[in-house]
């Protein structure tokens, strides 16, 4: 098992106090910290398709390997749900678009969404609460969208299978609330080129879906079908060198992501991909917004904590 980093935590989206690293900045600081691997956002700054053409995706390609980095996959931002066909027009094309530049980068997974909400920006940092207060289903039925983001799905596995690409459908709310739901997704479609990305976080912060015997259920129900996976949360070092994960906010997180028991049983079922880590929310502590030093500091602690945990289990 590999460990990876995922460019949400360097894209600007979450500190205010600097620029956003470059994609070249990113993969350096994946380096710096250990990572194996880099996995990049498909949206501006670091990997939009608008940008980035056959060129440029060599230039990115050529110097990750040169760093000694895979690019171990890439990620979307989809959402398959509203009934309106201009919005699923525009969203397929935009994963046609993201399949062709994972295979220039040379990635062998593009995550997806059923769902992706979207983020906002107040004072320059990203935040969930506005476009958590909104959907886009217009009043469509349960049944209605998991039709509508299957048949979507079909269409989109249809181009991965043609790249050689492998779609990894997460299991991330919303229309997924639990793990079942993505397993659900993935047989209708039926397809090789369409499998799995079980986070552990994605799972519920409540102490039965984060129980030792419910993380294990989990992995074993998707088995091989597991491609992709990551981590998020933050951490803190203890005075003896050891690393501890804290809680980033009780209200949101009463219960610590168990993360000891998932790579217990990811190693069981030979998992060898990659879990990536992902600093993915506001870092706010003390009643204060931290900037990106914060951050670049939960990366560094988050690939010591997740290495270890993987040598130890």
């Amino acid at each position: 098992m590999k460990v990876g980093l995922y460019s949400i935590s360097c894209s600007g989206t979450w500190y205010n106090d600097r620029p956003a690293l470059t994609v070249e900045e990113f993969i350096d600081t994946a380096k710096k910290y250990g990572y194996e691997g880099v996995e990049l956002d498909l949206k501006r700054p670091h990997g939009s398709p608008l940008d980035l053409d056959y060129r440029r995706c060599q230039e990115i390609r050529e110097y990750a390997a040169k760093q000694g980095l895979e690019i171990c996959a890439v990620a979307a931002n989809n959402n398959f749900t509203s009934p309106v066909p201009e919005h699923i027009e525009n969203e397929l094309l935009m994963v046609r678009e993201q399949i062709r530049v994972a295979k220039d980068l040379g990635a062998p997974i593009l995550r997806l969404f059923v769902a992706w909400r979207g983020i906002t920006f107040r004072n320059g940092i990203a935040t969930y609460e506005m476009t958590h207060k909104f959907h886009t289903y217009y009043d469509s039925t349960d049944y209605e969208i998991r039709q509508r983001a299957t048949k979507c799905f079909k269409e989109c596995a249809k181009w991965a299978e043609d790249a050689g690409v492998i779609l990894a459908l997460q299991n991330h709310e919303p229309i997924i609330t639990t793990y079942q739901d993505m397993l659900d997704f993935v047989h209708w479609v039926d397809s090789p080129n369409f499998k799995c990305c079980l986070d552990a976080p994605c799972l519920g912060w409540n102490a039965t879906v984060q129980s030792d015997e419910y993380i294990e259920k989990a992995v074993m129900d998707v088995g091989d079908l597991q491609v992709h996976s990551h981590a998020n949360a933050e951490f803190v070092e203890n005075p003896d060198g050891t690393i501890s994960m804290v809680s980033f906010d009780l209200h949101i997180q009463p219960v610590l992501t168990n993360y000891p028991a998932f790579i217990r049983a990811l190693k069981k079922i030979g998992y060898k991909g990659y879990i990536n880590y992902e600093f993915c929310h506001m870092p706010f502590r003390n009643g204060q917004v931290l900037g990106y030093d914060y951050i670049e500091q939960q990366i560094a602690l988050a690939q010591r904590y997740l290495r270890g945990l993987i040598e130890s289990a």
